[in-house]
């Protein structure tokens, strides 16, 4: 199960909806080892695609090793979906390469009829995707 604060929920749809039509993504970093995400990363879709997403090679590399710097890990790698739904795509499980981390999918598309934003939480491991129960919460 994801467990997240309100605040880093709705940063993570601020940011979809801002970059829509073009997919959103980022990283929400915590200390290594607790599974907690604390810190807010938005990156740029260097791809800038509404099909697509790519963390700029530099920039991946500076926060890497900022949260090496930090002690802290990424337990949260999100990105937006503009006009499917919020679950992964085969070239979204092929580039997950943090095993332990949460993949959460914001899709800015209505496509369940329940409203335009689905946030889903995802666990993807050698090409296996799992999805799992996200609860929000207003402080750890």
């Amino acid at each position: 199960m994801l467990t997240i604060t309100r605040a880093l929920h709705d940063q993570i749809v601020a940011h979809a909806r801002k970059d829509h039509p073009d997919e959103a993504c980022g990283v929400v970093a915590g200390p290594a080892g607790t599974d907690r995400p604390e810190r807010f990363l938005p990156m740029l879709n260097a791809a800038m695609s509404p099909t697509f997403y790519e963390f700029d090679s530099g920039d991946l590399l500076k926060l890497y090793r900022e949260m090496d710097d930090r002690d802290e890990e990424p337990v949260v790698v999100y990105h937006s979906h503009t006009a499917t739904e919020a679950y992964p795509s085969r070239t979204d499980i092929s580039y997950a390469n943090e095993p332990g981390a949460h993949y959460v999918l914001v899709s800015t598309a209505d496509t369940d009829g329940l409203g335009e934003f689905q946030f889903r939480s995802f666990r993807i491991l050698d090409g296996v995707v799992t999805e799992e129960d996200v609860r929000v919460v207003e402080a750890y």
